[in-house]
């Protein structure tokens, strides 16, 4: 039992004392829980069915930040707007074949998105590899890619090659969801060539690399103000695809991820619920969890 002595110094202890006691203990939680959010691990809420049957719709998924190097908040919470960021070293580049949680860069036609929105889908190419789609199968550097355990099609009628879809990426270029490329993704450092005739293609690209080109009447091509017949890359990119193929707007629509702009990799599902059951429906909602997905890693 305490001492009339302890029991003294306990009650001696003032107010203001307990209260700036409680709110730095506070903060220090806080700032714990912010460290860990940003640079360790996060939780990432699957909203779309683009990477079905691996990850489901109302999916919640627990997200490795750190392996690629986790970093500082990217935009105010809530809020589209943008903040300067800073990364940690990473401990390991993205694989072909990892399923990534990024930014999302924007439509095909949109320098930036204006919305703050983060995707999931799966990394077939890395920077420098050739990737082609042929009859729904994808190859890498002419081999064909391991195929996702759970990859699905919705639809038996395979687009043919030669077809254009006019919503595809690149802007002009005859390809379909299911006969695609071959493109090269791009890589620091390479050389495009620009021309009045590929101008179109890559207009978008350099501008989300932060320069402003611009084709003349005369068919000359200026970045920045400047005339160029070459455009040096100046990030590392990568192909995203979901595994649901038929049901996924991704790298094949709206073009290729920075590099910079992944995020953190899903290790496993922590809960999992039917996101088109409204919350205030409570007892439906709960009746709607899918606990055989709980614990259920993610690959």
């Amino acid at each position: 039992m305490p001492t009339q002595e302890q029991k003294k110094t306990t009650q001696q202890i003032p107010f203001k004392q307990k209260a700036k006691d409680f709110f730095r203990e506070t903060g220090i939680v806080i700032v714990g829980f912010l460290l860990l959010n940003n640079f360790v691990i996060a939780s990432f809420m699957v909203p779309t069915g683009s990477m079905e049957n691996e990850v489901l719709t109302g999916d919640f998924l627990m997200v490795n930040k750190f392996i690629y190097g986790g970093c500082s908040p990217r935009n105010i919470p809530f809020t589209d707007v943008r903040l300067p960021w800073f990364r940690l070293p990473a401990f390991k580049s993205v694989h072909r074949g990892d399923v990534i949680v990024f930014v999302f860069p924007g439509m095909r036609d949109e320098a930036e998105s204006p919305n703050f929105t983060y995707y999931l889908k799966r990394c077939m190419a890395v920077a420098g590899d050739t990737l082609q789609v042929i009859n729904r199968v994808v190859y890498i550097n002419g081999r064909q890619a391991p195929i996702p355990r759970n990859m699905k099609f919705n639809s038996m009628r395979i687009l043919p090659s030669g077809y254009a879809d006019d919503r595809i990426f690149p802007p002009g270029a005859p390809f379909n969801e299911d006969n695609y490329g071959p493109i090269v993704i791009p890589k620091k450092g390479m050389t495009i060539v620009l021309t009045p005739q590929n101008f179109q293609r890559w207009n978008i690209f350099i501008r989300r690399e932060g320069h402003k080109p611009t084709l003349e009447a005369d068919g000359q091509i200026l970045i920045d103000g400047k005339p160029a017949t070459t455009y040096t890359v100046e990030r590392n990119y990568l192909f995203g695809m979901g595994d649901n193929r038929d049901n996924s707007l991704d790298s094949r629509y709206w073009g290729f991820v920075p590099e910079e702009n992944v995020v953190g990799t899903p290790m496993f599902v922590y809960w999992s619920w039917d996101e088109d059951t409204p919350i205030y429906n409570i007892f439906a909602k709960l009746a709607s969890v899918r606990l055989n997905r709980i614990g259920k890693l993610i690959e």
